[in-house]
This record gives structure tokens, sequence and C-alpha cells, in this order.
């Protein structure tokens, strides 16, 4: 399993992809975060709730150890609050 990274000038979008038999298993977008109040909100606080949101689908399909692919983008940022926020929903990697 691996755990594929897009990230956008806006937004943040991060999958769990079976290569094996190429099928997406999971997708989840910093779009469809629920956020805690009518506040305004950073996109590096939005791409570690999305990380979270990641991590709880996962655990929910029985996925528990994944493949980190960011696509050549720097480990620090946005990307960086996406992977503490799913290894804090229960992925491993």
């Amino acid at each position: 399993m691996r755990l594929s990274v897009f990230r956008s000038t806006r937004y943040i979008y991060a999958q769990i992809i079976d290569d094996e038999k190429r099928k997406t298993l999971i997708s989840v977008s910093d779009k469809e975060v629920k956020l805690p109040s009518k506040e305004k909100i950073t996109k590096v606080e939005r791409a570690g709730l999305a990380g979270g949101l990641l991590g709880e689908r996962a655990v929910k399909a029985k996925i528990g150890k994944v493949v980190f692919d960011r696509n050549g983008y720097k480990y620090h940022g946005r990307i960086k609050a996406l992977a503490e926020g799913a290894r804090k929903g229960g992925l491993d990697f």
C-alpha cells in the first residue's frame, strides 16, 4: 500500500493506493475536512486535519501500514502536517 500526496497552491490531496491491484482504496482532501469552528485556519492546520481523517478511514478499512510517497515535495509544511496527522489517526509508515 502506498500513501500518495498531491499539493496544489490551494489544496492538498492524499490517496492510499494498492499498486498490485492498481486501485485507489481511500482518498481525502482538505476540502472535505470539517472545521472545528467558523474561524479561519491555515492551510497547514487543514492539512493536519486531512491527515487525521485519512488515518481514521484507513483504520476503518483495516489498513495499518503504508509507504509514504511525497511525490518529490519537500517534507515540511503541509506535507509534514498531513503525515503527522495520518500517524495520529493510526497509520504506520
